[in-house]
């Protein structure tokens, strides 16, 4: 569908991502430091089976052009429901029920199961950003109106562009993530001494429980990974799925085989073997990494060993993060084991617009109330890392 807009540009929302160009859509996502609004990342969503109309996530993407030129874009699906985004608004949908509004369908911005921390509109060096992002917000503000949509959400936002977006009246909601930094760590030793005694000896003995089992652990990356692990880490994933998640299976087998090859320049996998069997991996951790950040995704395993779980998706990632100069690890969803590992809490926020006058309201007056209890939440956590009383600063976390 194509909208005339301000001159020069025009505006088209596509049902499917492989309507517009990949080095076009790239030309705008890969200097972003996420590496999931790339294009092949979202194509690989689509044409798997995992973000389709059918499992709940219509894709709507907005494009903005000037002539046959590129200019914007965002990631936008028409969502009848709120399974597979991490931000949990079923209190929000709760309260427009006893209302008698609906909730749903919404319109939401994101990169599908994803709850790393970057969403933003792709916007083309030497544009007006300031402009274009008001253009597009008018743009969703019509066709959410027009279509009946009864909400606009943004989630895991980028930092910088949540600032920009609160400009045109949309309200941000506080949560948070767990994530590792580099505080100029030279080693894995190093990276120990943040830690108290007690649980310096505690990361000790875990690593060790892994070694005593006889594991041998490696880490792959890009052109070294082979072919066959690609397929191979969806039976991880589903097991994990099926053991913790009630089954609930967001990405399909195909899209763990189609990241290669195209994608398999981002993949970090963390194996565990046991000498019996050095090419068939009994345990797997799943990681992307774009520039300094480095992100976990999945793990699983085929036999339970002790501390695996913490080896391959903690301290082998950390390890080889302080090697090759990564700043940022976000390990994934979940958090009850992370803190004590490194992982303070870290504030994220979501964005959003109910077009219901009285959701709309309830909103405006009760936001920074949930957002203090969330900010108080995370300084609870905080003030109980396990760390020396020398390395604790709490505002350099």
């Amino acid at each position: 569908m194509v909208e005339q807009v301000k001159p020069p540009y025009s505006l088209n929302w596509l049902a499917k991502i492989a309507e517009i160009p990949k080095s076009a859509w790239d030309g705008l996502a890969k200097p972003l430091k996420t590496p999931f609004l790339e294009w092949e990342w979202l194509h690989n969503l689509e044409t798997s089976g995992s973000a389709i109309p059918s499992t709940g996530w219509q894709p709507c993407h907005l494009t903005i052009w000037q002539g046959k030129e590129l200019i914007a874009a965002a990631p936008l699906y028409i969502k009848s429901h709120s399974y597979g985004e991490f931000v949990f608004d079923h209190q929000w949908a709760d309260l427009a029920y006893r209302l008698g509004v609906r909730y749903y369908p919404k319109l939401l911005g994101m990169s599908p199961f994803t709850p790393a921390v970057g969403y933003r509109f792709l916007i083309a060096p030497g544009q007006n950003e300031l402009a274009i992002t008001e253009i597009m917000i008018t743009a969703i503000d019509h066709f959410c109106t027009r279509n009946r949509i009864h909400g606009c959400h943004f989630l895991f936002v980028d930092p910088d562009w949540r600032s920009l977006v609160e400009n045109f009246g949309f309200r941000s909601w506080l949560h948070h993530s767990y994530i590792w930094t580099n505080r100029n760590f030279s080693s894995f030793d190093d990276y120990l001494q943040q830690f108290n005694a007690n649980q310096r000896r505690n990361i000790k003995r875990e690593r060790k429980a892994v070694t005593s089992a006889g594991l041998q652990i490696q880490v792959l990356t890009g052109e070294d990974i082979p072919h066959h692990l690609f397929p191979l880490i969806y039976r991880f994933y589903s097991n994990t799925c099926d053991k913790f998640w009630g089954g609930s299976k967001y990405l399909t087998r195909k899209f763990f085989a189609q990241l290669y090859p195209n994608y398999s320049d981002r993949v970090v996998l963390v194996t565990a073997t046991t000498p019996e069997d050095p090419h068939k991996p009994i345990g797997m951790s799943f990681c992307i990494r774009k520039g300094e950040n480095l992100y976990g995704r999945y793990w699983g395993c085929l036999e339970e060993f002790d501390c695996l779980h913490f080896e391959a998706c903690y301290y082998q990632p950390i390890e080889w993060a302080i090697n090759q100069g990564i700043q940022m690890f976000d390990p994934g969803a979940g958090g009850r084991h992370k803190p004590r590992r490194g992982f303070p809490a870290t504030p994220n926020y979501s964005l959003h617009r109910f077009y219901n006058q009285r959701m709309s309201q309830i909103l405006d007056n009760y936001i920074e109330q949930i957002n203090q209890l969330e900010n108080e939440e995370i300084e609870a956590i905080n003030q109980d890392l396990p760390y020396s009383k020398r390395e604790i600063n709490l505002s350099t976390l």
